[in-house]
């Protein structure tokens, strides 16, 4: 019978007390999860006392689940690990315990109640596969390489044996399948961070960024949280056929805040303001009436013109290029010819040149049949009623009229009758972030 005040761990047998062992032995069934103390590392399977009449086994392929593990790098001797019973009694009358298990048991948990309230898990990036990395979180989760940072990560192995924050998006119980986003807590923070830079911003503001893409349309720079874009338009004082002619992915430079929608969370930018204006430099170093040597850049119906500056052009309307009647200005010049020409006229205001070239003294320009270069597609009136407005006054289209004053840049692309490719009067769009 029991002695009392033992707690039934002692028996009195005929007049003597021996020890109960069977109420030291811990109750358990199948898939019970049991703590017990390492007592044994062999290399294929640990030994676990849990306080049952036979020690447990944990198998070396229940002990992790990482792929090809050593025993060793998963316990130590006299550590408490918890287990789960996988069998209470094998053919050979062994305990069989899985350790990988139990922790997935608490994991799966763990990683449910994540998934409800959309709080991010950590976890180790264990393996790289194809499509992914494998995150161990007590379980294997997948986190694929398209959800791995906020643009196309190319080295997937930089991550291998990193701890990494990530958000549930995927839970399948019964596949035991777990998919997980690390961009999506990534976004998150930015989220917070691009509110702070914008409240910070101002139009007006100078500030450095780093070039994260070039597209046909411009380039986006990221300042230190958030893209703002640098339309094609604002990036030179020159004409500029791609993005990709002066910047690089990567290059760091200096960019103007022109607009800040708050509420689309967009910036506009432009990297030309920062640089100087060609335009100053002919207010401040010419006047009507001085000749200087130019470069043909573009022939149209109504005369051509001619870059007189880097980035500064002026047009040569078609009634100032020789003392006879042209019908083509191409039977005088063609793109690419170096001439002189005197300024007629320099408006501030609109940054427009008005150039001659017959009103240059003794410049001789050889007399050119037009069927001796291939000749652009004519500039009908129907294309004009279609071009913007550029500021150029009538005048500048009439036969034999006095030019108005042209552009400081190239025409527009694929733009005939284009004389603009200096400061827009407006803005283009797209403006700001995509």
């Amino acid at each position: 019978m029991p002695v009392p005040g033992s707690n039934g761990l002692l028996l009195e047998i005929d007049g003597q007390v021996v020890p109960n062992y069977d109420a030291t032995i811990v109750l358990f069934d199948e898939g019970d999860v049991v703590t017990g103390r390492v007592v044994r590392i062999d290399k294929d399977e640990v030994l676990v006392d849990i306080g049952y009449k036979s020690e447990g086994v944990i198998p070396s392929n229940e002990l992790s689940i990482r792929k090809s593990v050593h025993a060793a790098e998963e316990v130590e001797l006299g550590e408490e690990v918890d287990a789960l019973v996988l069998i209470k009694e094998d053919p050979d009358g062994r305990l069989i315990l899985s350790k990988k298990r139990a922790r997935f048991e608490r994991a799966w948990r763990r990683i449910e109640a994540a998934a409800e309230s959309g709080e991010p898990v950590e976890g180790k990036v264990i393996e790289v596969v194809k499509g992914g990395l494998i995150v161990d979180l007590g379980l294997r989760g997948f986190l694929p390489a398209s959800l791995v940072d906020i643009r196309r990560v190319q080295n997937l192995d930089e991550f291998l044996n990193q701890p990494i924050f990530c958000k549930v998006i995927e839970l399948n119980r019964s596949r035991n399948n777990v998919v997980l986003s690390r961009r999506a807590v990534l976004e998150e923070e930015r989220k917070e961070v691009r509110q702070q830079i914008l409240d910070r911003l101002q139009p007006g503001q100078v500030v450095e960024g780093a070039i994260s893409n070039i597209v046909d349309f411009g380039a986006f720079v990221d300042l230190d949280g958030i893209d703002g874009l640098i339309h094609i338009s604002e990036l030179s004082w020159s004409h500029v056929n791609h993005p990709s002619e002066i910047l690089t992915i990567g290059q760091k430079v200096p960019v103007k805040v022109l607009d800040i929608d708050r509420d689309r969370q967009r910036i506009s930018l432009g990297l030309k303001q920062t640089q100087e204006d060609p335009w100053q430099r002919v207010v401040d170093t010419y006047s009507v009436g001085d000749e200087l040597e130019g470069k043909v850049t573009k022939v149209v119906t109504f005369g051509a013109f001619v870059e007189i500056l880097d980035g500064v052009e002026g047009l040569v309307h078609i009634s100032e290029l020789a003392q006879h009647h042209v019908e083509n200005p191409r039977e005088i010049v063609n793109q690419g010819d170096v001439v002189r020409v005197k300024i007629l006229e320099i408006d501030s205001e609109r940054r427009r040149l008005s150039l001659s070239v017959k009103r240059v003294e003794d410049q001789i320009l050889p007399l050119r049949s037009v069927g001796e270069t291939p000749i652009a597609p004519e500039v009908s009136q129907n294309d004009l009623e279609h071009v913007p407005e550029l500021g150029l006054s009538e005048d500048v289209f009439a036969e034999g009229g006095e030019p108005a004053a042209a552009t400081n840049g190239a025409p527009a692309e694929g733009d005939e009758a284009a004389g603009s490719n200096g400061a827009p009067e407006a803005s283009p769009e797209p403006s700001g972030t995509p």
